[in-house]
């Protein structure tokens, strides 16, 4: 028999568009085995996840997803099996958190100039919700018209990838701290959707994969632990790359689907 594992899943405690118990509601119907709740610097839905999960017969681990900045580059980082209650981490995320709100200030603004009528109610999906991140704001296009699905706002050069939208940067902690910090709360560091890393060469060329072996090098250096290999948008032979680099390195090899919901 398999062993279906999902190690990266959004709710709605972050952007994706279901609650941790219909989250595991979906994954034990589906015949998963292990998955975790990685929302995007935040942890309110862990333990939701894991007592909906024991009734499922669902094993539910602890994760996260922290943006990170390393040497220029914007890397995100997994993490697992660490402690949600950990003060350390609790700090950084309130960090994140203002910095996000700012950022979606300046995102709003600049959206309302290039022409689409969105405001902060727009962006809100449902009652109680506390995290706003892209996703959100792709929703509220559809919401208003403007497209008519979530990919579509992610198109290459058209609203939330124009060059207008992308110039809005937010603070983000460097990698090695960001590693150091899920250590320190008692996890483990995973590199996720390593396709999505620019600045390291054409994907799928050799500089890219030169350049992705020294960034790994590097990285395990700071204490990574595992790369997220086996992901939707990675090709087969990106695949078995990003596996033979792990293995080289002696790291974890993990997959998630980066599930939010409403992404098809």
């Amino acid at each position: 028999m398999s062993f279906k594992t999902d190690l990266h899943i959004h709710s709605w405690y972050s952007d994706g568009v279901l609650s941790p118990a219909e989250i595991a509601e979906k994954y034990s119907r589906d015949g998963y085995d292990l998955i975790a709740i990685t929302d995007h610097e935040v942890t309110k839905g862990i333990r939701e996840a894991e007592e909906a999960g024991k009734e499922k017969n669902l094993r539910v681990i602890p994760g996260i997803e922290l943006p990170t900045r390393y040497r220029g580059r914007e890397l995100h980082i997994l993490g697992y099996y660490f402690d949600p209650e950990a003060p350390s981490l609790a700090a950084a995320m309130e960090k994140l958190a203002v910095s996000r709100k700012n950022r979606n200030k300046k995102m709003l603004e600049q959206l309302r100039l290039m022409g689409y009528d969105i405001t902060e109610e727009d962006l809100i999906q449902r009652e109680g919700q506390n995290y706003i991140g892209k996703p959100n704001f792709a929703r509220a296009l559809i919401k208003k018209g403007y497209i008519s699905s979530v990919p579509e706002a992610f198109e290459p050069g058209r609203y939330l990838e124009s060059e207008e939208i992308k110039s809005i940067e937010r603070e983000k902690p460097e990698t090695g701290d960001a590693i150091q910090l899920i250590k320190n709360a008692g996890g483990i560091a995973v590199l996720a959707h390593p396709y999505k890393i620019k600045n390291i060469g054409l994907r799928g060329s050799e500089d890219f994969k030169k350049n992705f072996d020294e960034l790994i090098r590097e990285l395990k250096g700071c204490g990574l632990k595992g790369i997220e290999c086996i992901y939707p948008e990675h090709t087969h032979e990106e695949e078995l790359f990003f596996i033979d680099v792990a293995a080289k390195y002696h790291l974890h090899i993990t997959e998630g689907s980066d599930f939010h919901g409403d992404r098809d």
